[in-house]
């Protein structure tokens, strides 16, 4: 998790302001779109055959396609170009959705039984990608104004490439190179227990019926769709906070490069504050009886940090901003509280046979709502609107969790309504 969200990390601050370099603000969310509606395309096919034909193999390809993405969004130049690099990074970020959760989920469950405590693993595991875009992300933002200091390597690179590698370039370079790191640690590292060997005819066959599997499960199972509709509306809030925070930190400071370092200083907190939530997840959990309020009252925390961006959006002084960035940081520490007691109540009501394909159908549901939001929100004037919108989507789905689901005992799982006694779970989680 970490090797996987670290080249993200270090792309975050300049990624927005690179691609504004090259092709407007407006160009920069059709790309966003591209993106979000690769994904949203690729989640259920890419889900499947992670159920169909292991876990290794996708996340493998997932690195490939990232590296070759960043390295070209790094380089590219034209629309269509960076189009193609939006497009693999897409199908990158829909092949790695499910599968790493899916083996950890497996591998605890193999080990400890199906009523094996999952809450704390999937807690470090949220505070490990975390950590990776906290890291990524302040060498991402610091790299651009570090070269532009004493006799300016950054405008000497780009008059010896022609303009092709900016300053804001480098850290998604640095990306791929972390990517290659990645697929080695993969293939090297990742031990998966044994399956039958995968033909053409039985993924033709496997991947549909585990896909339909996987939607099934969103209409049958009350508590799995409240998820799902749940992660629409965090796609769509974030799809706010991530497209308007850049613009609104190079406005503080006059400057596209020093922008990137006051939003890779944002970004960095959030993300620590979303570890911190992640870490906190369990006690959430204990303190309000239930998985279910511990999402209640994470997401209004979230919610509450939208608003207050929002409020100050048009104000200037020290007393707004330093509202402004309270509200930056509870809502990656109400997201970061919420995610692991969702996907504990995700996993104890689906099985192995569908869990990837079930965690790409809520990524799914995430980047789509994100994708249709970003182009709302881009297309709004600037002020509060824009992150009002992103608040009230998540108010919506902080409102899905006032109501408790009936206790529910399937084969294998234990009351999902409460939480579990707390054992440490296997090495590597």
């Amino acid at each position: 998790m970490f090797l996987f969200w670290l080249p993200v990390g270090l792309y975050v601050p300049s990624q927005v302001l690179l691609l504004t370099e090259r092709v407007g603000l407006a160009g920069v969310a059709g790309l966003f779109a591209v993106y979000s509606v690769t994904v949203s395309a690729m989640e259920l096919p890419t889900g499947g055959l992670s159920d169909v034909i292991g876990r290794r193999a996708v996340l493998a390809a997932s690195g490939l396609l990232n590296l070759s993405g960043l390295a070209l969004m790094a380089l590219g130049t034209t629309v269509w170009m960076l189009a193609v690099a939006m497009f693999l990074m897409g199908t990158g970020r829909a092949l790695s959705s499910g599968p790493a959760e899916a083996w950890y989920v497996d591998t605890v469950q193999a080990h400890s039984g199906p009523g094996a405590e999952l809450r704390t693993g999937l807690a470090r595991g949220n505070t490990a990608s975390s950590a990776a875009l906290a890291a990524g992300t302040l060498t991402g933002g610091a790299l651009p104004f570090l070269l532009g200091l004493g006799t300016d390597p950054g405008a000497r690179l780009a008059d010896a490439t022609g303009g092709l590698v900016l300053p804001l370039s480098v850290p998604g370079l640095l990306g791929a190179a972390v990517g290659v790191g990645y697929v080695a640690y993969v293939l090297t590292a990742l031990p998966e227990p044994p399956r039958p060997p995968a033909t053409l005819r039985g993924v033709l066959r496997g991947v549909p019926a585990t896909m339909l599997g996987g939607l099934r499960l969103g209409v049958t199972e009350p508590l799995v769709g409240r998820v799902l509709l749940t992660a629409a509306t965090v796609g769509a809030s974030f799809a706010a906070l991530e497209l308007l925070t850049p613009g609104r930190a190079a406005t503080l400071t006059g400057a596209p490069e020093s922008g990137a370092v006051l939003f890779a200083a944002l970004a960095c907190a959030g993300f620590l504050c979303a570890a911190v939530g992640s870490q906190c997840a369990p006690l959430a959990a204990r303190l309000t009886g239930s998985s279910e309020r511990a999402i209640l009252a994470s997401l209004g925390v979230g919610t509450t940090g939208l608003l207050l961006l929002g409020v100050t959006a048009t104000w200037d002084g020290p007393v707004p901003l330093v509202l402004a960035a309270t509200g930056y940081g509870l809502v990656y520490l109400g997201h970061g509280a919420a995610a692991p007691n969702q996907n504990d109540l995700l996993h104890r009501r689906i099985g192995s046979t569908v869990r990837a394909t079930a965690l790409s159908v809520k990524s799914l549901a995430l980047q789509l709502t994100g994708a249709l939001a970003g182009l709302l929100v881009g297309s709004l004037p600037v002020g509060p609107l824009p992150w009002l919108v992103g608040a009230a989507a998540l108010l919506l789905g902080t409102l899905l969790w006032t109501r408790r689901a009936k206790p529910v005992t399937s084969a294998g799982t234990a009351n999902t309504s409460e939480p579990l006694p707390t054992k440490d779970p296997v090495p590597g989680s």
